[in-house]
């Protein structure tokens, strides 16, 4: 399993992930030229014990594949998600949303427009924007929108490329220059339109039996949690906020079991769409 990687999934938030180091010194002294993120139980617990956390939207695909499910992800987007407003003032709300428009900029790329991938990836530069995270990403961005525009990027393997070597900037950036926690909660926006896609797959095909290899993930769900209720967090009421609170508490619940049923899938997909649509 890869983990997120930025924008491969940034863009996910999305097509290959990177190798963890088992040194994790080495890794502060000689970062790599492209530096990838790296989720591990470190970050919960302060274990030492490296574990490879979250699928990108793209390995979710794959997944469906190996668990026998014929939906494509790509197709079951919600036309309504491109209408996802990024004027929002709360960073965390925001970083949700960014998460979620940096899925559906992956998963559809074989199935968008040249309009709807320059429009999804202007709301990623507005929300990215408003999260301070600097001049570069919104350079970088501006580049590949005019090379989308002009034809010059129009393969989508190569386009998917272009995602995976803008990681080499986004993730560095983001950590700098809005904060550590940024990551982990665009990561949560990602994850959460990639769960209730996938448990939208399952249920529609009834393919129950899938559900606990698809979807029980209990430290994905205590990561996200962590960061969402961090110490020093915008106590300012947030009703989106709040909500994503009570459905990752509900999905740890869930994740506990060793086997998920029928309602535990139909539970995921119903909460994981009440946050998605206070977007």
């Amino acid at each position: 399993m890869s983990t997120f990687r930025l924008l491969s999934v940034l863009l996910l938030v999305a097509c290959s992930g990177g190798e963890t180091s088992d040194n994790p010194e080495k890794k502060e002294d000689n970062p790599p030229a492209k530096k990838t993120l790296q989720l591990d139980l470190n970050d919960l617990k302060g274990k030492a014990e490296k574990v490879m956390l979250v699928p990108s939207p793209s390995e979710m695909q794959k997944s469906l594949k190996k668990a026998k499910l014929s939906s494509n992800l790509s197709q079951m987007v919600p036309k309504e998600r491109k209408s996802i407003a990024m004027n929002v003032e709360n960073k965390d709300n925001l970083a949700v949303r960014t998460g979620v428009i940096l899925a559906d900029l992956v998963l559809t790329v074989e199935s968008s427009t040249k309009e709807e991938k320059i429009e999804r990836l202007e709301k990623l530069q507005a929300g990215l924007k408003k999260l301070e995270t600097g001049d570069d990403i919104q350079l970088t961005i501006d580049e590949m929108k005019s090379k989308i525009k002009t034809g010059d990027l129009h393969n989508n393997d190569d386009l998917l490329q272009e995602f995976e070597e803008l990681s080499g900037i986004m993730v560095p950036e983001l950590e700098q220059e809005a904060g550590e926690w940024i990551v982990p909660l665009i990561q949560a926006g990602s994850w959460l339109e990639g769960a209730n896609l996938v448990s939208t797959a399952i249920i529609n095909e009834k393919k129950f039996d899938a559900a606990s290899n698809l979807l029980r993930q209990p430290d994905v769900v205590a990561y996200f949690l962590s960061y969402v209720e961090r110490k020093g967090r915008d106590k300012a009421p947030d009703k989106t906020v709040e909500k994503l609170i009570e459905v990752l508490k509900t999905l740890q619940t869930i994740s506990a079991k060793n086997k998920l049923s029928e309602e535990d899938v139909k539970s995921i997909q119903k909460s994981t769409g009440e946050v998605l649509s206070m977007l």
